[in-house]
């Protein structure tokens, strides 16, 4: 009982946190655009998926045991 408790005072501070800010929001505005540019743009445009690439037909298992034989 006491430990739900103290999570559900740590709870209450954080929220309250969040919920006076002024710049803050701002800021984690950037940082979630900033996270959403390189994880979803960069991603897309400049890692293809190499494995697709080498393994055609959907034989990607075979590929990678191949290669960890091989190497």
């Amino acid at each position: 009982m006491a430990n739900t408790n103290i999570l559900n005072k740590v709870f209450r501070f954080y929220v309250d946190g969040f919920r006076n800010m002024t710049v803050g929001r701002v800021l984690w505005t950037v940082i979630l655009i900033k996270l959403a540019v390189i994880f979803l743009i960069l991603k897309l445009f400049f890692f293809p998926d190499v494995l697709e690439q080498k393994a055609k037909g959907g034989n990607q298992a075979d590929y990678v045991a191949r290669e960890l034989i091989n190497r």
